[in-house]
């Protein structure tokens, strides 16, 4: 009863028909893809979506396009290339989690409504915490009504630790309870969990304003996820380092996670952070970023 209520509540925040339960986002990404689309259908996806979307749709028989990276011009001609399939899907991160930027839905939108295509969006970066009311990036955007798809997490802004759904229209969810694989053939989420629901409120604009004050660049606008971009992969990995030695948890990422020459530390905000931790972890980024010469 408790995962029920669970799903009623996650449908009337996202304000849609039906919503269902999964033990991770990446169970859900893994699920939606096969049971929707057919080999007589198309799914075109960013290039840099999360790798979960992409190993789902790998698992599905239709055919497949590859739009570059929000290029929406690039997405237009692959729409027009796959008119000639029954059912044409656009897969993308809301937010995307690498680069921290937010995807353009407004026009991806207009491009389906154009071309007679659905709208899939992920949004595990992006509830809780973006749009007026925290309903991710459809709802800043102002593109709620034109999103067909969710899929998102519990385990981030919402704060369970775990957990995943999908949700919109409700056939759509009756046919994933019956075909979608993960869903049928793995334990339900743990009841523990479904009680950890809350929404919690991540402020990341101050890390962002000082970082970029002290001479560091960040990817990405208004967003958490804040990636401070220092191109080269050994800096990137000493710089981690030797943070972790100053008692702040960053990871460094560089090629193959991140294209070459993109090398970055991605830096988390959340809500549990205070303003002394933020400018603490300022102060030791600057320092480390002067002694390995990303600061002058």
């Amino acid at each position: 009863s408790i995962h029920k209520d669970l799903e009623e509540k996650i449908a009337r925040f996202h304000q849609r028909e039906d919503a269902i339960l999964y033990a991770s986002c990446f169970d859900a990404n893994a699920g939606i893809f096969e049971a929707l689309l057919t080999p007589e259908d198309a799914v075109l996806s960013d290039e840099l979506n999360h790798a979960s979307i992409i190993d789902g749709i790998r698992l599905c028989k239709a055919n497949k396009y590859r739009y570059k990276h929000m290029d929406m011009q690039d997405l237009e001609a692959k729409l027009q290339d796959a008119q000639k399939h029954r059912l044409r899907l656009v897969a993308t991160d809301g937010a995307f989690s690498m680069d921290g930027d937010i995807a353009p839905l407004r026009e991806i939108c207009q491009l389906a409504e154009k071309y007679n295509a659905l709208v899939f969006i992920d949004e595990c970066h992006a509830t809780g915490f973006l749009g007026p009311n925290g309903r991710g990036t459809d709802e800043l955007l102002g593109v709620m009504d034109k999103v067909t798809i969710i899929n998102s997490t519990l385990g981030k802004a919402l704060g369970g630790a775990a957990g995943g759904y999908t949700t919109g229209p409700k056939p759509l969810i009756d046919l994933l309870r019956q075909r979608s694989r993960p869903y049928l053939f793995s334990n339900s989420l743990p009841p523990a969990v479904v009680g950890c629901f809350t929404h919690p409120l991540v402020l990341p604009i101050r890390f962002r304003s000082k970082m970029t004050a002290a001479g560091f660049t960040i990817s990405g606008k208004d967003h958490p996820i804040c990636p401070v971009m220092l191109g080269d992969a050994r800096l990137a990995a000493v710089m981690a380092e030797d943070m972790l030695n100053r008692g702040i948890y960053v990871i460094g990422f560089s090629y193959p996670v991140v294209p070459k020459g993109k090398a970055r530390i991605r830096v988390q905000i959340s809500a549990v952070h205070s303003d002394e931790d933020i400018d603490r972890c300022v102060e030791a980024f600057t320092e480390v970023g002067r002694k390995h010469g990303a600061l002058p």
